[in-house]
């Protein structure tokens, strides 16, 4: 068996989580059986009481043990033995609630290419096992043509491939099988915001596949989360935030929700919320997060900067007990200072012609757009805001880009952020 501060201390990121063999196998299955114990002994709250342990107070793994169960990890190490080799476990009669009636429930039996094409499909979202998902679709087709389930499956290993015509193709068959499938509605959104420029029409399908993928299935927090992106940048900001929001409601620990809000926070210029958040995710424990947060509070936190010049009036007491004259000259001046009004952010979804990074670390990026033509500054191109992009790169040139920007008094614009398409 692992230490259990070792256990504890696996991430998703880490060798032991990703690694094949008799030690991921150990980890797996000490995990599931530290979730019993828990279970067993009613433990589950203080489980609460160490993530905040950990991830607010900022304690190590072993004191945070110490503050949520009460012991050190030696302690738990021993307490976890003694469970295992006690070979008794606790289990809970729950009473059946009322009012259910036996006869509206029906019972079929699963055909084998069903089954297979649900294992398919947990592969296909599995990080460990998504290449042999699309190979196992195949062969669910292979008995079964026409299976709606591994159409959509193929659709999405495709998709995830960026083989657009191949995952359209297969999408229009499962919609042809199965029109009240969420997630076909749901992955051919995500087809059309991938397949370069949008107009206002293509905004349009967009928007409408991921209502009709949520009004087939109310929780489907990932639509949520793509049309409030919609909306968002498609001069709908006000409504893309609430959607957005939605989306974190029905998963509120889903990280890639929260750097989205952030950023339609930015557009909304919400900038003390958007920093609050991208503060937040600066600390996350995947490193990828971390460091995408910390690019884009580092951004925010620019843009709040930005001075804009109004007359404040400001009082100068002495001290706040002190009232005010009747002259209110003695207290009172009328000052023009600098304060942080940045200018409204604008998207722009085209190509990108060319990268001019001559003047670096500053770089120049050249964007059209159907008839317009833009030329849009990155200050810094090891800070700027990525997405679908590990790293800025001086030598793109011709992609399908969506860009975030300001509007500068030269009738260029400064770049917000990047996603490469």
């Amino acid at each position: 068996m692992m230490k259990v501060m070792d256990l504890f201390r696996v991430q998703q990121n880490t060798k032991t989580y990703n690694e094949t063999g008799d030690h991921r196998t150990t980890f797996y299955a000490q995990s599931g059986l530290v979730m019993h114990y828990l279970y067993d002994n009613l433990l589950i709250p203080k489980l609460a009481v160490y993530f905040d342990a950990l991830k607010v107070q900022k304690k190590p793994v072993d004191q945070a043990i110490q503050t949520a169960f009460g012991m050190p990890p030696e302690q738990f190490d021993k307490v976890l033995r003694n469970y295992l080799s006690s070979g008794r476990y606790r289990y809970y009669p729950i009473p059946t609630p009322p009012g259910i009636v036996a006869a509206q429930f029906t019972v079929a039996p699963v055909s084998l290419a069903d089954a297979r094409a649900v294992l398919a499909d947990i592969h296909a979202h599995s990080p460990d096992h998504k290449d042999q998902a699309l190979a196992e679709f195949q062969d669910v087709l292979k008995m079964d043509p026409n299976n709606a389930s591994a159409l959509r499956g193929v659709g999405y290993a495709y998709l995830q491939q960026r083989d657009l015509e191949h995952a359209a193709e297969y999408f229009r068959r499962a919609a042809e099988r199965d029109s009240k499938d969420p997630r076909v509605h749901y992955y051919y959104a995500m087809l059309l915001n991938l397949g370069g420029p949008q107009d206002e029409a293509k905004a349009a399908e967009i928007k409408k596949e991921l209502q009709t993928a949520i009004a087939l299935d109310p929780k489907l927090a990932d639509a949520y989360s793509l049309l409030g992106f919609a909306q968002a940048f498609s001069g709908e900001p006000e409504k893309g935030m609430e959607t957005m929001k939605k989306a974190l409601e029905l998963a509120p620990r889903e990280e890639r929700y929260q750097f989205n809000l952030a950023n339609i926070y930015m557009v909304n210029h919400k900038l003390d919320e958007a920093i609050a958040m991208f503060r937040s995710l600066a600390g996350s424990g995947n490193p990828e997060v971390a460091m995408r947060a910390s690019q884009a509070l580092a951004q925010a936190e620019n843009f709040k900067a930005q001075p804009r010049t109004f007359e404040l009036r400001l009082e100068n007491r002495t001290s706040e007990s002190t009232p005010p004259s009747r002259d209110s000259s003695e207290h009172e001046a009328a000052t023009k200072v600098e304060v942080p009004v940045p200018a409204a952010v604008r998207f722009v979804k085209g190509k990108l012609v060319s990268v001019d990074c001559s003047a670096a670390p500053q770089a120049l990026l050249s964007v059209t757009s159907g008839a317009r033509s833009l030329k849009l500054r990155v200050r810094d191109s090891g800070h700027v805001v990525l997405i679908g992009a590990d790293e800025f790169s001086c030598d793109w040139k011709n992609r399908a880009v969506a860009i975030n920007y300001r509007d500068r008094p030269d009738g260029e614009g400064d770049v917000v952020s990047v996603e490469v398409q």
